[in-house]
């Protein structure tokens, strides 16, 4: 990655890191918006991506001495909320859609192929899928997470993350259909 992309915000990072309260709350300002977007989508209740977001932050200027610059500070705190919000959907129980024996023969049909989707029919019909099917299009399509990082965050393989995927797609293109 462009070693400039990978230093974006550094001066505020670097100062945060010795404990600068102003450059803390500059970064933080940066970032809320977007994290809290991001850990709305996975959890979806507004006071709980609220608790989460404050404990992202808190956890993160708390580790920040670990920060390398190996990515860019957003993706690194974006790697942290997913993996909080998704903590605090296994706490209440909120599982991914298990896995069954069954063979799955799917269409090449695909949302990104279909005429003239309409952006607001696909924000509905992620809605209306089960959660587990919703965590795996938010992660996969939204987040830009790849099979792999998804089936680490989740805890499964990465084709339990592949299959999840192309079933979360197939109920997703059947829902929009119906719309």
């Amino acid at each position: 990655m462009d070693q400039n992309i990978l230093n974006t915000h550094k001066e505020l990072v670097e100062k945060c890191k010795l404990g600068d309260r102003i450059a803390q709350h500059k970064l933080y300002m940066l970032y809320i918006d977007a994290m809290y977007n991001v850990c709305k989508r996975i959890v979806k209740i507004d006071e709980d991506a609220e608790d989460i977001i404050q404990d992202c932050f808190i956890e993160a200027f708390g580790k920040l001495s670990s920060f390398r610059y190996e990515s860019t500070f957003g993706s690194w705190l974006k790697k942290i909320v997913i993996n909080k919000s998704i903590n605090h959907l296994k706490k209440r129980k909120i599982q991914i859609v298990p896995l069954n024996n069954e063979i799955y023969h799917l269409k090449e049909e695909t949302i990104e192929n279909s005429p003239k989707m309409d952006i607001k029919k696909v924000s509905k019909g992620i809605e209306l899928l089960p959660a587990g099917y919703q965590q795996i299009i938010n992660l996969y399509l939204i987040e830009g997470y790849d099979h792999v990082e998804i089936g680490e965050v989740l805890g499964i393989t990465a084709s339990t993350s592949k299959s999840q995927y192309h079933r979360a797609k197939k109920k997703l293109i059947e829902i929009i259909n119906r719309l």
